[in-house]
């Protein structure tokens, strides 16, 4: 025989269940409207307005005024591009030795100039201003077209057609 004790537990179980199920419902919900892309890329460095020139100069950045924390040391740049993600440039003083070497972690990014030909010529541009050149334009395994180059600190950026 069932008693109010073990009904209001049953139903206490019951909200419980119809709970849980909502949440998960919501959660599915709005996992599958997510809208998903690279925001930034950060990097850090231990001469800021080096890189900074860098990529202002070659990729005509829009630049963010320079966020400091003292406390922290801390001090970043925001670089935007006319579409897609951002690059922040980071510094702290107790990160003041470069990776020279392949590691496991971030390889290099990318940045889309347009047509082969743009590839080309930038990269010709920048070898002509000084920039080192990692590897010269060609089309790689994997189909795409691309040239890398290394900003200030050693850090590889692939330049690449839009297609």
């Amino acid at each position: 025989m069932l008693n109010y004790k073990m009904f209001n537990t049953g139903q206490k179980i019951l909200k419980a269940i119809r709970i849980k199920e909502n949440y998960k419902n919501k959660q599915i919900l709005l996992l599958k409207n997510l809208n998903m892309y690279i925001h930034h890329i950060a990097i850090w460095t231990a001469d800021l307005e080096r890189l900074l020139g860098f990529y202002s100069r070659f990729f005509h950045c829009q630049t963010s005024k320079r966020y400091n924390n003292p406390k922290k040391q801390f001090s970043s740049y925001f670089l935007s591009f006319p579409k897609g993600a951002s690059i922040e440039i980071m510094q702290r003083a107790d990160i003041t030795e470069p990776l020279n070497h392949e590691r496991i972690g971030l390889a290099h990014f990318s940045i889309s100039v347009g047509s082969k030909e743009q590839v080309d010529a930038f990269t010709k541009m920048l070898e002509d201003e000084g920039v080192r050149i990692h590897s010269y334009p060609r089309t790689t395994g994997d189909g795409y077209y691309e040239s890398v180059i290394l900003d200030p600190d050693g850090n590889k950026i692939e330049l690449t057609t839009s297609s």
